[in-house]
């Protein structure tokens, strides 16, 4: 892909970002003379998009934006493969901006189904629900089903199980997104071009019965699990592509993934623009989905790897636009925030350290497996802090002053060590449950919490929050999305500017 970042001071970028987030802009025109392949200017006509991207960030709003954007302008700060990533997000080249509240029919905070529900169909429905109404009597039609309708060839992306909540709401219905083997049925029924991304929970054991991936091949899919072979699958083939997964159908962390040969959530973008493309145009949904995991669990490093993911993909698709200005149509958006996410910490004050994050090298997911296998072994508290020290550099001074370790940080973290090798404690003990969470490992979440708090950030939840979320659209129809309104409305404007109705 080409380099769409420019540098940027860090403290430029970051108030950048918050602007974005507390304004509601539409900004006219965008840099046109870069020499580095970034975005012509913008389409200012109002013809119907041929070509349509639509990127969710599970879990992302403006906080996790700010965030990387933060990250990505500050040299210290490690993001991929050891190098020194600088400047803006793909993001912050779009146009238009608006704000888009995310509540369900039957809660103020949403969850994915019903936001994914919102975002698909243009319809608000209930907590857990796939693409029904409220009663689950009625199908919902989505955007994706219209635009196959309409004769667009139709792709399907993303980070987790490709029969998870956002991703399903695109090609299935179902009364519960917990309905995973119901769901994967769907996708051969729906006709869709291409799916790619995670595996189908659906088809683990015990999931259903019958074979999920018989049913493809027996419906004319390309089943592939490697870049080699998704390469070789030709234009015109329907495919379902995958690569190795975790033990819930879903891609690795970034921050786990760099370095191996996993297909990366950018190939798989990349590749479904090269199956898709064709003379009647066609409709992708690529969704970011482990930014709302790893926010669940308060770690904000893989969430920001997760992100920058998240935004390569985006880059792609600009690629694409720049060739097709007048005629291609890219939405991004977030289905909700997750977390909490907080640009501060009481004890921090004013001050910010994000750099300290570099030293995390591992996802929390990872980082439990490890602790996970001391239990038993006589591992000591002071032999676990060294390995700390190796994985988040915390305790080791020699890499940062600031990264030592107080004495009520010491004593937090041997409390949550002894809890995770001995277990025992009340996991609903109101004390409890604040500091570790409905299900995350004691030390590990401790760990990470106390980087984030000493980078200057905080979490005030382990579940979803109830704050709008941003919406940046470039291209053709791009103009409607500025200003603030609903998530059912996102979804209206993108089937207005694709007629797809």
């Amino acid at each position: 892909m080409q380099n769409t970042r420019k540098p940027r001071s860090f403290f430029q970028s970051l108030v950048f970002g918050l602007m974005m987030s507390m304004l509601v802009v539409s900004i006219s025109g965008c840099d046109d003379d870069d020499d580095d392949g970034s975005v012509n200017a913008p389409s200012s006509t109002d013809e119907t998009a041929k070509y349509i991207f639509f990127f969710i960030g599970d879990g992302m709003a403006s906080p996790q934006v700010n965030m990387t954007e933060a990250a990505l302008a500050d040299p210290n700060f490690r993001l991929v493969n050891g190098a020194i990533t600088l400047g803006a997000m793909n993001l912050q080249h779009f146009p238009t901006a608006g704000m888009a509240t995310t509540y369900a029919e039957d809660r103020y905070i949403t969850g994915s189904a019903a936001a994914a529900t919102a975002l698909a169909t243009g319809e608000k429905t209930s907590i857990g629900t796939i693409s029904k109404n409220v009663a689950h009597t009625q199908d919902l039609k989505t955007m994706a089903e219209m635009a196959k309708e309409k004769g667009m060839k139709v792709g399907i992306v993303s980070s987790v199980s490709i029969d998870h909540a956002t991703p399903a709401c695109f090609y299935a219905h179902a009364d519960s997104r917990n309905e995973y083997y119901n769901i994967a049925s769907q996708m051969d029924e729906s006709g869709f071009d291409y799916f790619g991304g995670g595996y189908a929970k659906g088809n683990f054991p015990g999931k259903g019965a019958g074979d999920v991936e018989i049913q493809m091949q027996n419906a004319g899919y390309e089943i592939v699990d490697n870049l080699g072979a998704l390469k070789g699958v030709q234009p015109g083939q329907k495919c379902w592509a995958y690569t190795e997964y975790d033990g819930s159908g879903a891609l690795f962390y970034e921050i786990d993934r760099m370095g191996t040969d996993h297909i990366s959530l950018a190939e798989f973008t990349e590749q479904g623009i090269r199956l898709l493309d064709n003379p009647n145009g066609f409709f992708m949904m690529i969704e970011g989905g482990k930014v709302d995991w790893a926010c669940h669990a308060n770690d904000v490093v893989s969430a920001t790897h997760d992100m920058v993911a998240f935004d390569d993909a985006i880059g792609i698709a600009l690629d694409f636009y720049n060739q097709h200005p007048d005629e291609t149509l890219i939405v991004v958006t977030g289905d909700h925030e997750c977390g909490g996410l907080s640009l501060g910490y009481a004890s921090t004050g004013y001050d910010t350290a994000f750099s300290l994050l570099k030293y995390q090298d591992i996802s929390y997911q990872e980082y439990t497996e490890i602790v996970g296998s001391w239990k038993g072994t006589g591992k000591t508290f002071a032999a676990a802090l060294e390995d700390v020290k190796e994985h988040f550099g915390l305790g080791d001074e020699t890499l940062d002053p600031a990264l030592a370790l107080t004495d009520y940080e010491r004593d937090q973290l041997e409390e949550a060590f002894d809890d995770s090798m001995n277990g025992g404690f009340d996991r609903n003990d109101e004390e409890v449950f604040l500091k570790y969470g409905p299900y995350y490992d004691p030390f590990t979440v401790t760990v990470t919490h106390i980087l984030n708090q000493k980078a200057g950030i905080s979490w005030t939840s382990y579940y979803h929050t109830g704050v709008p979320v941003p919406v940046y659209a470039i291209g053709a129809g791009g103009n409607s999305f500025s200003g603030s309104y609903d998530n059912t409305d996102v979804a209206k404007k993108i089937i207005e500017a694709g007629e797809l109705n």
